[in-house]
């Protein structure tokens, strides 16, 4: 499938299991990490006897214009091309920025704790893009010291380099996570929106616990091996923390909020997020938003496309039918995609 466009919104409806996703899902691959559905590389191979998939694009950045090109062989790891140089994922993140929600997140509030951290973390991507190398160190020595763990090993020669690496990587993660969550609050309040506001926050499970400082996360972590030598895992550290926010019309907890409040929270984060991309990057984000119309009026539909707009983003969204879109008229391009013979077949209206 080939799409060439311009820079306005891309209104992209049809029947469900047309393929719609799968071209958000692609546009996706051109951030780091592993897309909206967080498939692995050999997931998103969906044919048998495919050799594998590749996504490549011409993307038109802070005045420049790149080549860029992502791919994965069969059964293999996922690499990543800029103007036909091999770079590294997080070399995808200074060029461009993309951010996104889709059905998936609609339930954020009200399951637990991972699922927030995965949101908040995507964010404060988006923001500094060197967050995933210290989430990946973090995440591969908390593995190692978890092997201990569950081996039952006692030797604290064993655990001390291990616990050094995460109170260090931990201790950035935090302050990543800090910055990105105050940066999206300012953006929050100092913008004229009709979409509603929220008192957002860190929390831990453990009350008093300063992760962001390194010397106490390592001693914490020290202080925690008993206990984690029962429980065969870390217990304490910034993959137990949540984010918490508070619906501010209401005072209320998001999750005690209704589902179509829930939805136009999230939609706020993410004009946030994009808001404060375009003043802090210098041009609007990407945005991806699948079957964003639902739990949206037509009010509420007309304010989330003018506000698109008037970040001259591209935003590229789903819907099943073209009436979804109407508001937006020749401000974007409008895209059907039907199925036949079961291959997307995408056509310009």
């Amino acid at each position: 499938m080939e799409l060439e466009l311009d820079d306005r919104p891309v209104a992209i409806f049809g029947s469900n299991g047309a393929g719609k996703t799968n071209i958000l899902e692609a546009v996706s691959m051109l951030s780091p990490g592993r897309g909206l559905r967080r498939a692995k590389a050999d997931e998103i191979v969906r044919m048998p006897e495919a050799l594998g998939w590749k996504v490549s694009g011409i993307l038109h950045s802070l005045g420049q214009t790149y080549e860029v090109e992502t791919r994965a062989e069969a059964a293999g790891n996922r690499t990543v091309n800029i103007d036909s140089k091999t770079s590294p994922q997080t070399a995808l993140g200074r060029i461009a920025r993309v951010v996104w929600l889709i059905p998936a997140m609609d339930r954020l509030w009200l399951e637990g704790a991972e699922g927030r951290r995965r949101f908040l973390d995507r964010i404060t991507l988006s923001f500094e893009p060197k967050h995933a190398e210290a989430s990946i160190a973090y995440e591969k020595a908390m593995r190692e010291r978890n092997r201990l763990l569950k081996d039952m090993v006692r030797d604290a020669m064993w655990y001390a380099a291990l616990e050094a690496q995460m109170a260090d990587a931990g201790a950035q993660i935090i302050a990543n996570r800090t910055a990105a969550l105050i940066r999206l609050q300012a953006a929050m309040e100092n913008a004229q929106t009709s979409f509603p506001t929220a008192s957002l926050s860190i929390v831990s499970p453990d009350d008093g616990d300063d992760y962001s400082d390194p010397e106490a996360l390592l001693n914490a972590l020290q202080a925690s091996r008993a206990t984690d030598l029962r429980a065969g895992r870390t217990l304490v550290g910034p993959h137990r923390v949540d984010m918490r926010a508070i619906y501010s019309a209401k005072s209320m907890e998001a999750k005690q909020c209704s589902t179509g409040e829930q939805k136009a929270l999230l939609l706020s984060l993410i004009l946030a997020n994009a808001r404060a991309l375009a003043e802090d990057f210098g041009a609007a984000p990407i945005i991806l938003l699948d079957e964003v119309a639902a739990h949206l009026d037509a009010d509420r539909r007309a304010a989330l496309y003018d506000e698109i707009c008037s970040l001259k983003a591209q935003a590229w969204m789903t819907g099943t039918g073209a009436e979804l879109f109407t508001e937006l008229g020749d401000r974007a391009q409008h895209l059907l995609v039907s199925d036949k013979a079961n291959s997307s077949e995408v056509n310009f209206l």
